[in-house]
């Protein structure tokens, strides 16, 4: 369980074995108590997809865990940022080397990174299942057990 990330939400529509999930994402400072004199004290609710076979036994309006593995979180930076960063700064340095123009090299280097978005995007099916959330029933004695 050390490897997993939890988070609270609420059960908002099922369809088949797709759930949507509602969660309360907040940042790091609300559990301050100056976070109501704070400008940057704030809190976001976000949908989550979930799909999970065993969604029929949910209700809408259900308390859940939303549960996640830390790995995902390493993944999804090195595809959204380590990736595109090394290809543009290993392009323009190859682009500069060859032509020796700075602009039609950046060009390229964005060029590149465009193809790269446009990769991840025609294999987005095989990215969300690898990507995925799992619920669990919340119930009101681990609630307990977690506070304290």
């Amino acid at each position: 369980m050390a490897n997993t990330i939890k988070h609270p939400g609420i059960v908002e529509n099922i369809e088949g074995t797709h759930l949507q999930v509602r969660i309360v994402q907040t940042s790091a400072c609300d559990a301050c108590r100056a976070k109501g004199h704070c400008v940057t004290a704030d809190a976001q609710e976000k949908l989550i997809d979930v799909f999970d076979a065993e969604a029929s036994s949910y209700q809408p309006g259900e308390s859940v865990w939303v549960t996640a593995h830390w790995s995902m979180g390493g993944r999804a930076v090195l595809l959204a940022f380590v990736i595109p960063f090394l290809l543009i700064l290993f392009s323009l340095f190859l682009w500069m080397g060859m032509w020796g123009d700075e602009l039609g090299a950046s060009l390229c280097s964005l060029a590149i990174l465009v193809l790269y978005y446009l990769f991840l995007y025609f294999r987005r099916g095989r990215l969300q299942r690898q990507f995925s959330f799992s619920i669990e029933p919340r119930s009101e004695i681990c609630e307990e057990s977690m506070i304290n």
